[in-house]
């Protein structure tokens, strides 16, 4: 972008800043001007996001199946932190339109949502389905394009249907064909409407339910093999729905398909400590390097560094094979390059430091490296997107979730200044560094359930009253924040403009 298209873009934003100087500029060998305000790249996205589980409710209404966080919550609401669960949440089957309208006013292009497999196949299996569930998403798509809105469908955020749990679940190859049957109807069903799809949201955090058990669906503890066998049915999964968009309904329906990945950034507890730094590598391509090696990387297949150390420590275990499967060269095949965008996920900057996680067999001890701290840092996350652009030759980055847990009903500073820092840090990524980043989500729309912690956490940009029956939703300061931000198309030196 010149200086000089710089400026045009710049002029919409003045009356918003009559008193804030970002940067003081000579343009042109022409007397220095100052400038206000950083504008988006031209063509830019601004979304928001929820998933089905955490927003819907009607958790059997109209022939919904049960899911894994069905069955989860009512059976082990110990591990829940408030005992709490997702059957009514924000009510959003109900309250869609209202929703739709809460996007509309704080000025998003675009909503990120995920469907309920269980909703459309309560069983799982695309023999039995739900007219009722299909319509709903078609209601809620029809009224984003009413509104001007661009829907982005996550055709899984982590609600498997309990039926297909019964079989195994993630563990079981099967599943990858079940999840490829199930998106080849939703792509042809909605694919008339929708150009943005996410196939499966954070392999990383569904592997959990896997392996660590205790407060993730479906709360299998058997930690150390479970876990990399649900992360390669997953990535098979994934490679097959792909292909199956790029080869039926791409040529005609335009789309793009990515996979949302659960990324944090790791660096060495001590910088100046050689095994420190090789252990932030580690843990780097143990917790997302995993899941983008096989899909983003030239050569694909598992990372070299995770398929040595599980290897080796599955010999030292005394097990026969690998508890890390091998993909088939066809396999590798068909996942590498099963991509449109990288779908980034991104909260914390890890400490990383050497050693070996107490415990018996598990992913964080086959990576020996140990996570100490952790921190929401703007500069982590800048560092991240150069990672991803090093590391995988510059992908189109859509930053599918960011965002802030903060407790204040309606004045959230705190999530104010997170989101203004992470932006301000995202377009240093861009400008200075040529991170090719396309799009940016807020987590989230408004409160809702969030997992494992319930109710106790608080994510929204609309503060959600689940005390009241009606479910009423109002604006928090970080809503008036986004609307500020999409109005102007620039970010500020202060988060309000004064």
């Amino acid at each position: 972008m010149s200086w000089n298209m710089l400026v045009t873009d710049l002029k919409a934003c003045t009356i918003f800043l009559t008193t804030v100087q970002l940067f003081t500029y000579e343009i042109n060998g022409e007397p220095s001007i100052s400038l206000y305000c950083v504008p988006f790249p031209p063509n830019f996205y601004l979304s928001t996001a929820t998933s089905a589980y955490q927003i819907e409710g009607a958790w059997d209404v109209d022939g919904k199946g049960e899911n894994i966080w069905d069955r989860f919550t009512h059976t082990r609401p110990q591990n829940i932190d408030d005992g709490s669960n997702g059957d009514v949440a924000c009510d959003s089957y109900h309250k869609y339109k209202e929703d739709v309208r809460m996007i509309k006013e704080t000025g998003f292009d675009m909503y990120r949502f995920s469907i309920s497999w269980s909703r459309v196949f309560p069983m799982g299996y695309t023999h039995t389905i739900s007219r009722c569930g299909v319509e709903y998403y078609h209601r809620l798509i029809d009224e984003l394009l009413a509104n001007n809105i661009i829907p982005m469908v996550t055709l899984f955020h982590w609600d498997l249907p309990q039926a297909l749990e019964d079989i195994g679940g993630w563990t079981n190859p099967a599943l990858a064909d079940y999840f490829a049957a199930y998106a080849n109807f939703i792509f042809r069903e909605y694919g008339g409407k929708v150009r943005w799809w996410i196939t499966i949201n954070e392999m990383d955090i569904i592997i959990r339910g896997y392996g660590e058990g205790y407060d993730f669906a479906p709360g299998l503890p058997v930690n150390g093999v479970t876990e990399y066998l649900a992360a390669y049915n997953l990535l098979r999964a994934h490679g097959k729905a792909y292909r199956i968009y790029e080869s039926v309904y791409k040529p005609f329906q335009k789309g793009r398909v990515g996979m949302a990945v659960a990324a944090q950034y790791s660096v060495p507890l001590n910088p100046n400590c050689p095994e420190d730094c090789a252990a932030a590598d580690r843990q780097t391509q143990f917790q997302i390097g995993l899941f983008t090696h096989p899909v983003f990387s030239k050569e694909g297949n598992f990372p070299l560094i995770v398929r040595e150390l599980v290897d080796r420590n599955s010999w030292l275990e005394g097990r026969n094979v690998s508890k890390l499967p091998y993909f088939t060269p066809h396999e590798i095949q068909y996942i590498r390059g099963s991509y449109d965008f990288f779908g980034l996920n991104h909260y914390f900057t890890y400490f990383v430091t050497a050693g070996i996680e107490d415990g018996g067999p598990s992913r964080s001890r086959d990576s020996f490296s140990i996570i100490q701290e952790m921190e929401s840092s703007p500069w982590g996350f800048r560092g991240l997107l150069n990672w991803i652009k090093t590391e995988y030759d510059n992908p189109p980055v859509f930053v599918t979730e960011n965002g802030l847990n903060d407790l204040n009903v309606f004045y959230d500073t705190p999530r104010v200044n997170f989101y203004h820092d992470f932006i301000n840090y995202m377009l240093k990524a861009i400008y200075k560094d040529g991170c090719n980043v396309i799009g940016y989500t807020a987590w989230s729309l408004m409160d809702n359930f969030e997992w494992n912690r319930g109710y106790t956490f608080k994510f929204g940009l609309w503060h959600v009253n689940f005390n009241d029956t009606r479910r009423p939703r109002t604006k928090k300061l970080s809503a008036l924040y986004f609307q500020q931000l999409t109005a102007t198309r620039c970010l500020t030196d202060v988060p309000f403009a004064l």
